[in-house]
């Protein structure tokens, strides 16, 4: 070969090459949308940002996360599903919609406690829920949490189920918190929570049940005057995500985008905990009137009644299993 075509071939070898110092921030980097209802300082927002930034952490930046806020979350589930966002975090609400199974982890007074409603969900029982996911166009990648659902109210203070009578009452668009709350006297209505603030001022509806963390980081202390620690429904959140972005996933990716969904996780947990430390004198201290001395047998006897239809179409097996479990099950 002579000297101009060996000069030649050097070149065109080289040329991919070429500039390589100045060619890293040219790699191909990979955006993943993350939605959640609440604002950024929420334990939903906490779980996020731990997702994003182990995510990041473990990808160089490979990977790089962007976080949203969308606080209609059947709408967020539906972009998920049809590909037009990533991920989303949401309660399960909404998602017995989507996933029936879900519902069965919406039945009042289910679980006794947070050990014992995280100990089920991160079980095999959890496992199996999540595997449901997959036959209705979603991933679900994590149990998240939203927390014990407690009552509030803009007319009087609720001691006794008696009390919950002709309340009207917003809930989720979910069936199994509609009976309940029909068996109770109230009036329950549906609507997606973005809808929930005008409601309450406008007095379409007179109240609302939430965990204490969305009760603190909405300020429906602005809203509402009464909080009655009723505790009646856990309610366990999500990360799910759309089945192309695991897909995509290269093996060791994939074991970052986990680990990465496990640090959403104790996050998020974390959160609900403090908040439930703090929240309650929080909110007193924004002038709620709050009633903690509430017996909840009284409001499991009042739901009983009711027990049939409220738990209609859902898996009593499943339900026996979750009741009755215990730690190392």
């Amino acid at each position: 070969m002579n000297l101009t075509r060996r000069l030649a071939l050097a070149a065109l070898l080289a040329a991919p090459f070429a500039g390589a110092p100045f060619a890293t921030p040219a790699l191909a980097q990979t955006q993943i949308t993350i939605q959640h209802p609440l604002p950024l300082n929420s334990h939903y927002g906490a779980g996020a940002t731990a997702f994003k930034e182990s995510l990041e952490r473990a990808t160089n930046g490979r990977y790089r996360v962007t976080i949203q806020r969308n606080d209609n979350e059947r709408e967020a589930i539906e972009s998920v599903q049809i590909g037009t966002l990533d991920c989303n975090i949401t309660s399960t609400g909404p998602v017995g919609n989507f996933v029936p199974d879900v519902r069965n982890v919406d039945v009042p007074f289910l679980f006794r406690d947070y050990a014992h409603a995280r100990g089920v969900l991160d079980s095999q029982i959890g496992q199996e829920l999540l595997a449901k996911f997959n036959a209705r166009g979603l991933v679900g990648v994590v149990w998240l949490e939203n927390g014990f659902r407690h009552l509030t109210n803009s007319r009087r203070e609720v001691n006794t189920p008696a009390d919950v009578r002709g309340l009207k009452v917003r809930t989720m668009e979910n069936q199994v918190h509609m009976r309940a709350f029909t068996t109770l006297g109230a009036l329950p209505t549906p609507m997606a929570f973005s809808e929930l603030v005008p409601a309450l001022q406008q007095g379409t509806v007179d109240g609302q049940e939430n965990p204490i963390p969305v009760i603190v980081a909405n300020n429906l202390n602005q809203v509402q005057r009464y909080l009655t620690l009723t505790g009646h429904v856990y309610s366990p959140a999500l990360l799910i995500c759309n089945p192309g972005v695991i897909s995509r996933l290269s093996a060791a990716d994939r074991t970052a985008f986990m680990e990465a969904a496990k640090a959403a996780q104790k996050a998020n947990r974390d959160r609900v905990s403090a908040d439930e430390a703090s929240g309650v004198d929080e909110l007193r201290r924004r002038g709620m009137t709050v009633v903690t001395n509430v017996d909840n047998a009284a409001f499991q006897q009042a739901l009983r009644p009711g027990a049939s239809q409220i738990e209609s179409g859902l898996d009593s097996a499943l339900l026996g299993r979750i009741r009755n479990w215990q730690p190392g099950q």
